[in-house]
């Protein structure tokens, strides 16, 4: 499904991302470790169209998205979250789902204005299906508050479910369990897998929290100063002395 090529991003002298090359396939979550600063945001950013990489390819089912707009890649079924959380704080939390179903809309200026048929067969199905989707991470009785409102871990879930409302093929998570508590980090895993069960979609992770992560991927691949360090299977990845040495033994 995804194929990078020797990706390359620098900014001036640093290179941040190094001739990187990684692959996600199937209905599975692959995750992307290393420590701070290893490159594994900037190597989303590239995935994503905030970047343009310097060098390489990045092949999506065979079309080659390197430049191409963040609204392109995420109409050819590529959705994120972000590092830091990036909800409209004071917009209600199901209008914050909705905005994630915007490209798929039909309605066009004059079915809103004048509020044709079409237009309200649309805004009822978008609201079913962002009630759906919170139902299924347990926040629909929050559907109706200010995002902003909600606590950090629910915020968490709150933009995984307004990804998912693209329909993407692919979804990056960027440390989806950060500020989360031991129980919400639980329920988390278990979200992980309902989603690929639920949907058929690959996930490509990054996260800190090594239980989460050895616990919820089939493959893995390791950052180390925007290189690639080492790539395999969790069982693989623990017993590595590159891996343990550059991130796993450490303190980050």
């Amino acid at each position: 499904m995804l194929n990078i090529d020797h990706m390359t991003i620098r900014f001036g002298e640093l290179i941040a991302v190094n001739d990187v090359s990684l692959e996600v396939s199937g209905a599975r979550v692959t995750a992307l470790i290393g420590p701070n600063g290893a490159g594994k945001t900037t190597l989303f950013n590239g995935i994503s169209g905030v970047y343009n990489p310097d060098e390489g390819q990045i092949l999506f089912n065979g079309e080659n998205i390197k430049g191409k707009r963040p609204s392109h890649i995420h109409n050819i079924g590529i959705s994120r979250t972000y590092q830091i959380i990036n909800l409209f704080a004071d917009m209600p939390v199901i209008d914050n789902v909705i905005t994630g179903m915007h490209d798929d809309l039909k309605s066009n200026f004059f079915d809103s204005m004048f509020h044709t048929r079409r237009h309200r067969r649309e805004e009822k199905e978008c609201y079913e299906k962002a009630h759906d989707l919170l139902k299924f991470v347990n926040l629909e009785h929050r559907a109706h508050e200010a995002a902003g409102s909600l606590p950090y871990g629910e915020q968490r879930r709150l933009e995984i479910v307004r990804a998912l409302a693209s329909n993407p093929k692919l979804l990056l998570l960027d440390e989806p369990a950060a500020g989360m508590n031991s129980r919400e980090k639980a329920n988390l895993d278990e979200t992980l897998r309902e989603i690929i069960e639920r949907w058929n979609l690959s996930i490509l992770l990054v996260e800190h929290d090594m239980d989460l992560v050895m616990g919820v991927s089939e493959y893995i691949y390791v950052l180390s100063f925007g290189k690639k360090l080492a790539e395999g299977k969790p069982s693989e990845i623990q017993t590595n002395p590159d891996v343990i040495e550059a991130y796993l033994g450490g303190d980050d």
